[in-house]
């Protein structure tokens, strides 16, 4: 257990970040599941409408540090693909 004054302070902000990050890669987890279900079931125009809303979250959670800027990047391609994907085969 931490003794000094700066060393508990630490202690809890931690705490509130995690708390945080935590929430915010849960709301990305989410969105990106809605974007998935919609590519799965064929629903190309909800899709679209949600594929911004994915990379709003991505880009958010990358410039809080929940997540590294670059896996922001690569999954913010692989949903752009799979839409691209789902548009050909329509």
């Amino acid at each position: 257990m931490a003794h000094s004054k700066s060393a508990k302070k630490r202690i809890r902000q931690n705490e509130k970040h995690r708390l945080e990050n935590s929430s915010r890669k849960g709301a990305m987890k989410t969105q990106i599941k809605r974007f998935d279900r919609a590519i799965e079931i064929g629903d190309v125009e909800t899709a679209e409408k949600e594929l911004p809303k994915c990379m709003g979250l991505l880009d958010l959670a990358a410039k809080m540090g929940a997540i590294h800027k670059n896996q922001a990047d690569r999954k913010k391609a692989k949903l752009s693909k799979a839409l691209a994907k789902a548009k050909a085969a329509k």
